[in-house]
């Protein structure tokens, strides 16, 4: 029987989406060619050698609407002359080169949602950005009936929207030997993951004038320099530390030393609201207790093992500050959460969803 051919398509440059190179890696292992198609930017590190291809694509223009429709344009171009047989668009901003793609050269297509694209922040809050996103996801969506996302509040919306019933394969970190337990020195909370909109840093870094601790910050994005500026305005340039990007080896002994981890977002945007973040099961993996919103799927995992401390949505700075005080300070609270991560781990961990994976794709070739 033949090996069967994937091509999965992101819009980032590959080198630090740990989510991708759990898919591809478990598609690799189960026996399907896997190629993983990103772009790259003039800064981009070299690609790690993967079970996988890895291919990235030049773009002149890094960011905006020319950005979106040069990749789009590119990739589109790519995928008509690359030999596969199943395309897989990875969220909205490339779903419209892999359906064309997959209607010219009439092959199967799948849609990997990590996102509710068009409820995001970043583009509910610009109604012309709005409008363009989702006449694409309107008209596009309905179009790929076969898919998967991260969570059953996701897959619900799709359903509600689009009438696809999508399968859930939660983002959750590999399931390791367990680390040593945390050992006594300088406590310090971190941030792990995109520094976007819609994080609350608005109201976190603030409250760090509260708390006798420091704060690392792990990540890039839209919103990098108003955090940074934040940290200025609030003279808290000695206890908070922006590190940028950091290789996911190096960012996984970051979080296994970490006495607290931070999974917040504002109430604004429905795909925060519904959201099912990586870094809840990387903190959870680590044994690393955390403040979280109180939104629906980390209310449902903590009402089954408490692992957080869940924050209302209208949460201010005091609220922020008084739950990293109660971690840091009572010590009974911190172990009790740290002994539920390590029960909790053991079920959501990627072993557990990587079968619902390859079910998912066995399908699709039957």
């Amino acid at each position: 029987m033949a090996i069967k051919r994937i091509v999965c398509t992101v819009t980032n440059d590959l080198h630090y989406d740990q989510r991708m190179r759990r898919i591809c890696t478990s598609l690799s292992n189960a026996g399907y060619q896997v190629t993983l198609i990103g772009r790259r930017l003039p800064h981009s590190p070299s690609l790690n050698k993967q079970p996988y291809s890895q291919k990235r694509l030049f773009c002149f223009f890094t960011k905006g609407k020319l950005f979106y429709a040069e990749y789009n344009l590119r990739l589109f171009l790519y995928l008509l002359f690359l030999s596969t047989d199943l395309f897989c668009a990875i969220d909205l901003d490339t779903i419209l080169p892999n359906y064309l793609a997959s209607l010219i050269r009439r092959k199967k297509r799948v849609y990997d949602a990590h996102e509710l694209f068009c409820e995001m922040e970043e583009i509910v809050s610009r109604p012309s950005i709005y409008r363009i996103w989702k006449g694409i996801e309107r008209w596009a969506v309905p179009r790929f009936p076969q898919g998967y996302t991260i969570g059953t509040c996701y897959a619900q919306e799709f359903e509600k929207m689009y009438g696809v019933h999508y399968a859930v394969v939660r983002n959750a970190t590999v399931l390791q030997p367990e680390p040593p337990a945390y050992q006594a020195g300088e406590k310090y909370i971190l941030y792990q993951g995109a520094v976007n909109e819609g994080r609350c840093f608005e109201t976190l870094i603030p409250a760090m004038r509260h708390v006798d601790c420091r704060l690392l910050i792990c990540g890039e994005g839209n919103f990098f320099e108003q955090a940074q500026q934040l940290a200025k305005q609030y003279q808290l340039q000695d206890k908070i530390q922006f590190t940028g990007y950091i290789e996911p080896n190096t960012l996984r002994s970051y979080t296994q030393g970490a006495y607290i981890g931070i999974t917040l977002f504002t109430r604004q945007s429905k795909s925060n609201y519904l959201s099912m973040a990586n870094r809840f099961f990387d903190y959870m993996h680590a044994g690393v207790p955390q403040i979280c919103m109180d939104f629906p799927e980390y209310h449902a995992v903590n009402q089954q093992y408490e692992v957080a401390l869940l924050l209302p949505d209208n949460t201010t700075e005091e609220s922020i500050a008084k739950a990293l005080r109660e971690l840091l300070q009572n010590d009974e609270l911190h172990k009790r959460l740290q002994t539920h991560c390590w029960q909790a781990r053991k079920e959501y961990c990627w072993q557990t969803q990587e079968n619902t994976l390859l079910q998912f794709y066995a399908k699709q070739f039957e």
